[in-house]
C-alpha cells in the first residue's frame, strides 16, 4: 500500500522513546488496532516522534542498577516495576529481558535513526527492531554503529545510513520536537496525534486504541464536512 493510500484516515503521530517499554506496548497494541481498522477501511499514515524521557542523560549512557535506584529509591522498587513492565508485555505478546539491561542510554541518537528512516519508509520497522534489541537483547541503543546496524536490518537505504552515520542529519529537528512537546504540554510516552490533535496517552489495548481511532476520524470527518458547507 503506498504512502498516499495509507493517509486516506489521517496522519497518525506516535509520540514515543526509544526506552520506555510502555512505547513498545503501545507499539505493538497499535500494530494489532491499524489491523483491526485496515478491515473497516480506515488506514493511516504512522509516524514516530521524539520524546526524550531522559534529556539530561550523557551521551554515553550511564550504569543502569545505578541510575534506577537512584532514581526509584531502590533497586528492588526498580524490580518491582520491572515485573509490572514485563506482565504487561506478555499479554501483548513481548517478553522483556530486563536482566540483561546493563545500562540506561541517551536516546537522541536513536531518535535521529528513526527520523532519518522516515525517508525510506521504514521508521515502524527502525523503532520495532530498537525496541527489540535494547529490551530483548540488553543492547546498548545509544551506541551510533550498533543504531547504524539495526537501521540497516530493518531496510533503510544506504544514503539515509551513511547521512546518519556521517554527523548530525535530524539532530537539530528531534531536538526541537522534543522540546515542542513539552512546552505544548506532554509529559507521558506513549502519546497519540492525529492530523495534530492529541487523542489519548497510554499503552492502551488494541481494541481501545482502535476505538479512539474510529471516534477520532468520525469527529474530525464531521468537522471537515460542516466547514466545507458553512
Amino acid at each position: 500500500m503506498d504512502s498516499a493510500t495509507e493517509a486516506n484516515a489521517g496522519i497518525l503521530d506516535v509520540i514515543s522513546d526509544a526506552i520506555c517499554p510502555w512505547c513498545w506496548i503501545g507499539k505493538r497494541n497499535l500494530d494489532a488496532a491499524l489491523d483491526l481498522l485496515a478491515e473497516d477501511g480506515l488506514h493511516f499514515k504512522v509516524r514516530f516522534r521524539p520524546f526524550q524521557l531522559n534529556p539530561e542523560m550523557p551521551a554515553e549512557g550511564v550504569d543502569r542498577r545505578e541510575y534506577r535506584s537512584a532514581k526509584f529509591g531502590s533497586w528492588e522498587k526498580s524490580q518491582e516495576l520491572d515485573h509490572r513492565v514485563a506482565d504487561a508485555g506478555r499479554v501483548a505478546g513481548l517478553a522483556f529481558r530486563h536482566d540483561l539491561m546493563a545500562r540506561t542510554p541517551n536516546t537522541l541518537q536513536a531518535h535521529r535513526l528513526i527520523r532519518l528512516a522516515g525517508a525510506d519508509d521504514r521508521q515502524r520497522d527502525v523503532a520495532e527492531a530498537i525496541f527489540q534489541a535494547y529490551f530483548q537483547e540488553g543492547v546498548d541503543i545509544g551506541d551510533a554503529a550498533t543504531l547504524a546496524a539495526l537501521g540497516a536490518s530493518a531496510g533503510m537505504s544506504a544514503e539515509s545510513l551513511a547521512a546518519f552515520s556521517a554527523g548530525d542529519a535530524g539532530r537539530h529537528e528531534v531536538l526541537v520536537e522534543d522540546e515542542g512537546y513539552r512546552r505544548a504540554g506532554i509529559s507521558g510516552v506513549p502519546s497519540f496525534v492525529l492530523d495534530r490533535h492529541l487523542l489519548f496517552s497510554g499503552a492502551m489495548p488494541p481494541e481501545n486504541i482502535a476505538d479512539g481511532l474510529r471516534r477520532a476520524v468520525a469527529i474530525l470527518r464531521e468537522r471537515a464536512r460542516e466547514a466545507a458547507e458553512g
